[in-house]
């Protein structure tokens, strides 16, 4: 008796007769990618850095703000306290602190776009 797979894969057309040439694409695919990727990607982090300052300068602004209230003594009459913090220190935080995550990713991801991507291997001097 046959086993049905076989039959099945007999009778099946060969789609690639052909061998595939990967070698081609691989060399130019990296210079036609590139040029336009890397804007993107410093735009892409510069968002990250954005994010992530603000969230961190955000934080740091409350413990200022909480060490403001502890150091000069300000008063909590109706949560003047808590306003202070909230409504001033942790807003101030979180500009600051966006607009130097996103400047610092920015400069990085700038910096990394200039670093060549392929380098020639170094070569010892010969004894």
């Amino acid at each position: 008796m046959r086993n049905r797979t076989s039959e099945v894969h007999a009778n099946a057309p060969l789609i690639f007769r052909a061998p595939l040439n990967l070698v081609a694409p691989a060399v130019t695919h990296h210079k036609a990618v590139s040029v336009h990727e890397e804007p993107m990607k410093i735009a892409l982090l510069a968002l990250l850095g954005l994010a992530l300052g603000a969230l961190g300068g955000a934080a740091l602004g409350i413990g200022a703000g909480l060490a403001w209230v502890e150091i000069f003594k300000t008063t909590s009459f109706e949560g003047y306290s808590g306003m202070l913090v909230f409504f001033t220190f942790m807003p101030l935080g979180a500009a600051i602190g966006g607009i130097g995550g996103a400047l610092l990713f920015g400069i990085i991801a700038i910096r990394d776009a200039e670093i060549a991507i392929e380098r020639e291997p170094v070569r010892r001097p010969e004894r």
